[in-house]
């Protein structure tokens, strides 16, 4: 396989890179000044694409590679790669589901408690030496609050299945309602985030759920709510997410990704009721090599004529 050209679109995990570099004619894409004249010179012998949740296939990379047969992306997301025009060409796309469950989910409950709890604050305070000057204020507890989360997929019932096992009552917003499921459904986001204390984002960032979280979602949750996004950015209206928390109209939030990374809103820095994270919902050195072998394992079985392992197209 040392002749089939992959080309990776950004830097994603060294291990990935070299497991690449091992087996495939490796391409690094963000090392190329000029990628239009790259692309023009090497359209023929590019046969896959490795991308991730900042950079995957879209229509225009995909014309530019006739020969490209498979994208794999090293993510459960599927946002940075045009699905419709793959389709359309016969091009395979895999993803790493169910790998990286855990850990965004783990993650998910991280972000309630240290929002709630005030956990970066609390070690602030503590490193500054304020401590010495008197007690912290009291928080927030997390224990029987009611949990909704956007999005009942894996990573949604991963959340509901650690939530509930702090004693909170969990309710659902989905396309559908799913009747096997034991779990108090919402027809509306809205009506979801009136319910509840904590709203977690865990859906697939579509057309549909592009700004699902948007002012009236955010009134609807409420002065005493908290925002948790372990999703994507653009689930989120940014802005009037900032103006909500600045407000005080919303209670907090925790977030793992942004709407523009790695921008992020400076009015957001100085606020306590906010926790931010850097994207890094899997990002354990476990599931990050276990994703790296899942995107080697599909792309072997697509050049050996084996069935896929996580195939999505």
């Amino acid at each position: 396989m040392e002749s089939i050209g992959v080309l990776m679109a950004c830097p994603m995990n060294s291990y990935l890179e070299q497991q690449l570099e091992n087996r495939f004619k490796l391409f690094r894409f963000w090392t190329v000044p000029d990628k239009s004249s790259f692309l023009a010179s090497h359209k023929d012998s590019i046969q896959a694409v490795v991308g991730n949740a900042f950079a995957g296939a879209d229509a225009k990379l995909i014309e530019a590679l006739p020969k490209l047969e498979i994208v794999s992306s090293f993510s459960v997301g599927l946002d940075k790669i045009d699905l419709a025009t793959c389709k359309e060409k016969g091009i395979r796309v895999t993803n790493t589901p169910d790998v990286l469950t855990e850990d965004v989910a783990d993650l998910a409950i991280g972000l309630m408690l240290a929002v709630l709890r005030k956990l970066c604050e609390s070690d602030r305070f503590v490193r500054s030496g304020k401590w010495k000057r008197g007690q912290y204020v009291l928080t927030t507890k997390f224990t029987g609050k009611r949990v909704g989360i956007i999005g009942l997929g894996r990573i949604g019932m991963a959340i509901a299945t650690r939530a509930e096992a702090f004693s909170c009552p969990i309710s659902y917003y989905s396309r559908t309602e799913k009747p096997e499921i034991k779990y108090k459904y919402y027809p509306s986001v809205v009506e979801l985030a009136a319910n509840c204390d904590i709203l977690v984002v865990a859906c697939a960032l579509t057309t549909e759920t592009h700004h699902i979280i948007n002012r009236e979602v955010i009134d609807a949750l409420g002065p005493k709510g908290v925002l948790i996004n372990i999703g994507r950015g653009p689930h989120v209206d940014e802005p009037e997410l900032v103006s909500a928390l600045v407000e005080h109209r919303l209670g907090g939030a925790g977030l793992d990704v942004f709407e523009h990374e790695p921008e992020v809103p400076e009015e957001l820095f100085g606020l306590d009721n906010v926790v931010l994270l850097p994207h890094v919902g899997s990002g354990t050195v476990e599931t990050r090599q276990a994703m790296a072998d899942l995107v080697i394992g599909n792309l072997e079985a697509h050049f050996l004529k084996k069935p896929l392992l996580t195939p999505v197209v």
